[in-house]
């Protein structure tokens, strides 16, 4: 149906718009935070550490006159194996999923480009939905240097706008809400208005478990772990949930870090992991967690798969 035959349609009803929006950028651009901050819950981890999200969140914002699908994805790096392959992927595949893009980009960063940043730039180039650069971090940088930076960004003409936000303090959010908006096509909406992801409760606990290994332990450590829930049993009349998580993490060496001097390291993250999911789920939470070494995992096709990273 044309744009035209849906508003004669619908002729007296309000108008009302719906589409999804991908959320691209660099490393640490702050997309997962931004989408956050929009739908008002935590269903995309943070971390300061670079490539912390490594799956495609659909996060979903409705007001009464529109509905806004999200796509926060993976940040665009170069690839050094087949994980990262994956996760670079399932980032670019999301420019020919939706219906307007929104280039994230950290204005307290330079304008020197990464290898990347110069790969998504270039796969920008043959994109036909409209654009929008979301200017983020604009709290960390005085206001005489974002002029300055918008119009270094004006010379690529790619975006139809250009727009300073903070997704930490939520500066700049509702005027970069109504401009993505204005951009969505007339439609009904794609999901029940209260919907705010679709990934499973199961997927969002994997994830804040992850986020505390992100967050506690350093060098190669994140980057070699991957989480899976062994069970997840909700008990409604205790109003309490038991999971129990595998950490993967691919040397003995790693093993014994995650795990800590008297397990401390493991027990802190089994602990803040816990909090972060009884918020989530607004009960109890009992959490057990084990580790386990899966040799070269992040090479392994059957291992990649078995941790979800399909």
């Amino acid at each position: 149906m044309t744009q035209d035959a849906y508003i004669l349609s619908n002729i007296s009803k309000p108008p009302f718009k719906a589409g999804f929006i991908g959320i691209l950028g660099a490393p640490n651009a702050g997309k997962s935070t931004l989408l956050n901050n929009i739908v008002g819950e935590k269903i995309s981890i943070t971390s300061k550490k670079p490539q912390t999200t490594r799956n495609r969140i659909l996060g979903v914002y409705t007001t009464p006159s529109a509905q806004l699908a999200f796509l926060d994805t993976p940040g665009i790096h170069t690839a050094a194996n087949k994980l990262n392959t994956r996760i670079v992927n399932a980032a670019l595949s999301a420019i020919a999923d939706v219906d307007v893009i929104l280039m994230l980009w950290a204005a307290d960063s330079s304008m020197s480009f990464t290898d990347g940043d110069q790969l998504l730039l270039k796969h920008l180039q043959s994109v036909k939905a409209p654009m929008i650069l979301g200017l983020n971090k604009t709290d960390l940088i005085k206001k005489s240097q974002l002029l300055p930076l918008i119009e270094q960004w004006a010379t690529f003409n790619l975006f139809s706008e250009i727009i300073p936000v903070s997704a930490k303090t939520g500066d700049g959010l509702s005027g970069l809400l109504q401009s993505l908006e204005n951009h969505l096509p007339y439609g009904d909406p794609l999901f029940p208005k209260e919907t705010l992801t679709d990934v499973s409760m199961r997927f969002l606990a994997a994830e804040l478990i992850r986020e505390k290994v992100f967050r506690l332990t350093g060098q190669e450590i994140p980057y070699s772990s991957a989480v899976t829930i062994d069970f997840f049993e909700e008990k409604p009349k205790q109003r309490l949930v038991r999971i129990g998580a595998t950490i993967h993490v691919e040397k003995t060496s790693q093993k014994g870090i995650i795990i800590g001097k008297n397990g401390v390291t493991l027990k802190e993250i089994g602990a803040q992991a816990r909090l972060s999911i009884e918020q989530l789920v607004q009960q109890k939470v009992f959490l057990q967690l084990f580790v386990r070494i899966q040799e070269n995992w992040r090479k392994d096709t059957k291992a990649l798969q078995k941790f979800g990273y399909k």
